[in-house]
């Protein structure tokens, strides 16, 4: 049987059909990236939690050391507080307003520690992420923060020594340092 050249086009015709049927319904399948099914209900992605959203399943403890620079000579500050910031989303993923918490005061060698428990933050909410600041001096001669390891910038939590027998993730921050001198801070703090 000879194909002419009308059948050829007809075959043509029902190929180019029956690929834009596969290229449609695949375009439209509920594992795809394109189109809109209005059936598809998105995986639970709170089911897998990142590591920064799992941050609270134990306390979080915030350590660090804040100086009072003056030249090159950096003293330990007692009595600095630096301040713990984070954002957290709710239990529907939305972005809420950061809360923060405040440190115990220094001590005579610097030192200062802080603690968040899960008791502490709304129930269902996930944080995102904390940040560590520098807060107040003690000082009437030595009270300008400096951006110095992100003392005003905030210095990101990331990296923890998990401490088990306390149920306690550590997280170190700094060393922090308040100055006297009101030109070396940048950034218009």
């Amino acid at each position: 049987m000879a194909l002419t050249s009308s059948m050829i086009i007809s075959l043509n015709s029902v190929l180019v059909l029956l690929l834009s049927v596969v290229i449609f319904a695949s375009a439209t399948t509920g594992g795809s990236t394109y189109g809109y099914d209005p059936n598809h209900i998105p995986a639970d992605k709170s089911a897998e939690p990142k590591e920064q959203e799992k941050l609270l399943s134990t306390t979080l403890g915030i350590q660090g050391i804040i100086y009072c620079r003056s030249g090159s000579k950096l003293t330990p500050l007692e009595g600095a507080v630096a301040r713990i910031s984070c954002l957290a989303n709710d239990e529907h993923g939305y972005e809420r307003a950061p809360f923060s918490i405040l440190s115990d005061a220094s001590d005579d060698k610097g030192y200062f520690f802080a603690t968040l428990s899960p008791d502490e933050v709304q129930q269902n909410w996930r944080l995102k992420e904390c940040r560590a600041f520098l807060e107040v001096s003690p000082s009437e001669t030595c009270n300008v923060p400096t951006d110095m390891n992100q003392g005003i910038s905030g210095a990101l939590l990331t990296v923890y020594r998990p401490l088990t027998e306390k149920n306690i993730k550590l997280f170190s921050v700094g060393p922090f340092c308040f100055t006297s001198d009101s030109n070396s801070v940048s950034n218009g703090y």
